[in-house]
Parts: structure tokens; C-alpha cells; sequence
């Protein structure tokens, strides 16, 4: 399987503080099935202020590691790009590492705040399209506007966004609210990944099987592995297995 949202790179944001935790984290992966992981750290002006130099940097080096320790995990790198005004400035000034392409588009994880979804996010939306990048919404299930109201998300869907739903969320891992929603997301066809959005072994653990298993109940077999493997390897130009 391959994991195209995921915080295990250590020290650069909110996932591991340090490598010991990161490689339990890698090892973790590789167990549960995943052979690829796209780390994802967050871009978030005035938290978390990393672009695509030091994240390709780091994570070089963490597969320098990963190999050194024999752990059989290819990693890839992208970002969560925070919505915000300088999103505009960052794609300008290429700082913002891509998952990959779709349909000869480059594809942005995307994530709103949790708490809501802010006036004026599908004209933003709309400027990123016109520079050839299509937004790949992160965990739309776990916002609390679109827990409350699907037809928030509406918009993003007729513009053509994709959609990213986090693996446990399926599985009930977050709870009945993000469960329920993810299950209507699901039922309506707009999903394009799940993705683990790991950040920690205790809460937040790099697994794809439990919300592939539970997503395979609404959606049927072969539509669950397009949602761990095919996809995903479509987007990042990677061989499925």
C-alpha cells in the first residue's frame, strides 16, 4: 500500500520529535503493509515554516537511514499546505513540494482549518487550477463545518477537487462524527484516497488495512485497494503493486 498523507519525518513539525521515534513509526509502516510513504509536513505561515528545500533535505536523509537500518520503506515527499493567502507567494516561488500529477495536473494536499471552512477557500481553489495545480482536500470528514453540512464541501467537489480521507477515520478511529461523514463520502463516490495522516504510535499510527477493511464494506473490494494502492500510485507515478 502506499501512503500519500503522513507526519513521520522527526523534528519538523507536529509528527515524531526525534529519529528513534520516527524509525518505530517507519517499522510500524512496513508491518501494517505499507511500502511507500509520502511524508507530508505541514506548511502553516507562522507555525510550522517549512518549504520544499529542507523537506526534500530531510527526507533524503531519513532514507538514508531507513536503508542503513534495513527497513523497507521507500519515502517520497510533499507537504499539507495550510490554506492561507500565501499559498499564492509559495507556488510562485516553488516552494511548495507536489504528491504528484493527475490528469497532467500537479496535485496539493490541501487542508482547511479544522474548525470550519473559510469564505472565500473556492476562489483560492480557483486560482490554484488556473495554474495548472489541482487541491487534493486533506481529511474533509474531520472538519467540523463539513461534519455539520456535506453541502460545504459541494463547491470544492463541482471544481474538481480530490479528496483525501484519513484511514482511521473510516474505522471509527476518530470518533462517530468523522466516521459518519466519512462513510456518506465514501457512499457518494467522491473519495480518491485514504491516507494514514500518522503522526504518533499511540493515537495516530501509520495504518492503512483497518479503514481499507471497513471502506471495502461500502464501496466493495476492488474499489478499496484503488483507494490504498492504485490511486495513489497513479498520483506519484509509482508501479501498484
Amino acid at each position: 500500500m502506499i501512503d500519500l498523507h503522513c507526519h513521520i519525518l522527526p523534528g519538523i513539525d507536529d509528527g515524531p520529535e526525534d529519529l528513534a521515534s520516527s524509525l518505530q513509526l517507519a517499522r510500524h509502516a512496513v508491518a501494517s503493509g505499507i511500502r511507500v510513504s509520502v511524508v507530508t509536513p505541514h506548511m502553516h505561515s507562522g507555525r510550522y515554516e517549512n518549504q520544499a528545500s529542507n523537506i526534500r533535505s530531510a527526507a533524503q536523509q531519513f532514507q538514508r537511514t531507513l536503508d542503513a537500518e534495513g527497513i523497507a520503506l521507500q519515502i517520497l515527499c510533499a507537504a499539507e499546505v495550510r490554506l492561507d493567502h500565501e499559498i499564492l507567494s509559495w507556488v510562485a516561488d516553488g516552494h511548495v513540494p507536489f504528491l504528484g500529477e493527475w490528469q497532467g495536473e500537479r496535485v496539493m494536499l490541501l487542508e482547511f482549518p479544522h474548525s470550519h471552512v473559510p469564505v472565500g477557500a473556492d476562489k483560492l481553489v480557483e486560482w490554484l487550477l488556473k495554474q495548472g495545480i489541482r487541491p487534493m482536500i486533506a481529511h474533509p470528514e474531520r472538519n467540523k463545518d463539513i461534519m455539520r453540512s456535506i453541502d460545504k464541501l459541494l463547491p470544492f467537489i463541482r471544481l474538481g477537487c480530490l479528496l483525501q480521507l484519513t484511514a482511521g477515520a473510516v474505522a471509527g478511529a476518530f470518533g462517530e462524527g468523522a466516521r459518519a461523514r466519512a462513510v456518506d463520502l465514501l457512499g457518494k463516490g467522491w473519495v480518491t484516497v485514504l491516507a494514514s495522516d500518522a503522526h504518533n504510535l499511540e493515537a495516530r499510527p501509520p495504518e492503512l488495512e483497518p479503514g481499507r477493511i471497513a471502506a471495502a464494506a461500502i464501496v466493495g473490494e476492488d474499489e478499496s485497494w484503488n483507494l490504498v494502492r492504485h490511486r495513489p500510485a497513479r498520483i506519484t507515478g509509482l508501479k501498484a503493486d
